[in-house]
């Protein structure tokens, strides 16, 4: 298959379908977390496939690299807070297990794609 856009891309799918799980979660916080965890929360998904999209629309291979690089730090982020959250019961377990499972389904496939995209810098 080839990919013509970011959105043929099977990383940022899961991570739309990430965001999309995350906002049905954080739709249960306290209202007083509006401006606090629950926004926190919904921004570090919202960057991992903003990230891949915005990487892979620059053009270039390492410029490409760095976004992924962001992107794997917004996942980290996203999977702390959700942690947090957890502990402050405002997620019960099943859906924090849900949503990291997402978290390092999504995390190895970037991880994949940068080793993919590091072996076509080094071809070069």
């Amino acid at each position: 298959m080839e990919i013509r856009s970011y959105r043929d891309l099977k990383v940022w799918q899961l991570g739309m379908d990430l965001v999309h799980r995350v906002y049905d979660v954080t739709r249960e916080f306290p209202k007083t977390e509006i401006f606090g965890l629950t926004s926190q929360i919904r921004r570090a998904a919202v960057s991992v496939p903003s990230n891949v999209a915005e990487g892979h629309a620059r053009g270039g291979t390492r410029e490409f690299l760095h976004f992924l690089t962001i992107s794997l730090g917004s996942l980290a982020e996203l999977e702390t807070q959700l942690v947090i959250a957890h502990r402050l019961e405002y997620v019960d377990n099943e859906a924090a297990d849900h949503v990291l499972h997402m978290c390092d389904q999504v995390g190895r496939m970037l991880r994949a794609l940068q080793k993919s995209l590091k072996a076509k810098v080094e071809e070069q």
